[in-house]
């Protein structure tokens, strides 16, 4: 249900009609309420078992054993680690010492991603630094900055062989066994000067600094252990099923902390009660419009991390959690972990323990007469006037 703001006009300190948020019988506006999907860890004491809670042991070792299988070795930790160090060091001298270094002022290092969280992946080698310029970030200043600190490097380990390639975002540095990404963004008060022909491109820098406030954030809520298993967990299953790929990493990550810690007790859920949760929740619409979901706490405002996600992608992972959930209560936990070859069990029909399941069927169709791009606008902008609502 979509509410609209309510705008008065007249004299200095008088408004026409009722004040925003007062609604009166029968007036077209109503009031958005944000509602809370069922969660059964949230309301267990009000429905009590019928019979004992089945032995889900097997499940719980699964989950660990396909969370050890996603974890990267000792050796892929240690390259990455051992590249990071390098480079960090290199832009860390040129903030407190530039020397002869002009083509760009560094304000502050920061290390972000998965990486710096402690969630990467096997195979993924990849780490992510954050360089905040003081000065304007032009395309020739990034090139410089990335040949800078590949020349250094290089100074320091002659043998080592590394590339270094520009994008959109900044650049990258890899060796033989590591990637690592620099991210280059600028000082907030730079960010009204930019020129989309001479810079790079304002959102994706605030994107960077957004980044840095969810690395702290990780850091200080979310550093337990079981968190970091579940948010691998659900990496791989957005890597395996479709269905998924709308889920950002910051969404993941929000929702791998949300079902292990938020819980009447406070205390972090078994590793294979907040598995299932989390397709318990998608599957009962936690990241569909109307639902309160998940306010993101780096954010001003009652933001919500799904409305990201036009109404096409907050249907598709619904409708896949639904499918997936059926298969994990009937006994095909192995293939919706992985660990079994899954095939295409969310968009097929299949059998288990006597059981059919059947894919759920989308229940948003886009309006013909409207691309994407302007209902996905037309969306946030009813969020934001939701927001200001509930204010």
């Amino acid at each position: 249900m979509r509410g609209q703001i309510m705008r008065g006009r007249g004299m200095r300190g008088m408004m026409r009609g009722p004040a925003p948020g007062i609604f009166k019988p029968g007036s077209p506006f109503k009031p958005f309420i944000p509602h809370l999907p069922f969660d059964l860890v949230q309301c267990e004491t009000i429905f009590p078992r019928a019979k004992p809670a089945p032995d889900d042991k097997p499940i719980a070792e699964a989950l660990l054993k396909r969370a050890q299988d996603l974890t990267p070795t000792p050796q892929e930790q240690a390259s990455v680690l051992s590249l990071v160090t390098k480079i960090n060091s290199v832009l860390e001298n040129l903030v407190i010492a530039p020397g002869g270094f002009d083509a760009a002022q560094l304000e502050e290092v920061r290390q972000v991603g998965s990486f710096k969280k402690g969630t990467m992946m096997a195979g993924h080698n990849v780490a992510d630094i954050v360089v905040i310029l003081k000065t304007l970030p032009t395309v020739e200043a990034v090139q410089v900055l990335g040949n800078k600190l590949v020349e250094e490097l290089k100074q320091s380990d002659p043998h080592e062989v590394l590339t270094m390639l520009t994008n959109e975002s900044g650049f990258e540095i890899s060796s033989s066994e590591a990637t690592v990404k620099v991210l280059v963004t600028t000082i907030p008060p730079n960010l009204k000067k930019l020129d989309s022909e001479l810079h790079l491109n304002g959102k994706i820098m605030q994107g960077h600094l957004a980044a840095i406030r969810h690395a702290r954030w990780f850091e200080e809520n979310a550093f337990h252990s079981s968190i970091k298993v579940l948010i691998r967990l659900l990496r791989d299953l957005r890597n395996r099923y479709e269905g998924f790929e709308p889920l950002t990493p910051w969404i993941i990550d929000l929702l791998a902390h949300y079902c292990i810690m938020n819980n009447p007790t406070r205390q972090p859920l078994p590793i294979q009660i907040a598995y299932k949760r989390v397709f318990q929740l998608l599957a009962a619409g936690f990241f569909l419009p109307g639902s309160a979901g998940i306010t993101d706490p780096c954010e001003q405002g009652n933001v919500r991390i799904h409305t990201v996600m036009t109404l096409e992608q907050q249907d598709q992972v619904c409708c896949t959690a639904q499918t997936l959930l059926r298969v994990l209560s009937h006994g095909g936990y192995k293939k919706v972990m992985g660990i079994e070859e899954s095939g295409d069990i969310d968009t097929s029909m299949s059998v288990w323990e006597g059981i059919v399941v059947t894919p759920s069927e989308k229940a948003y169709e886009k309006p013909a007469d409207k691309d994407e791009e302007e209902e996905d606008g037309v969306d946030k902008e009813s969020d934001d006037q939701m927001e200001t609502q509930e204010q």
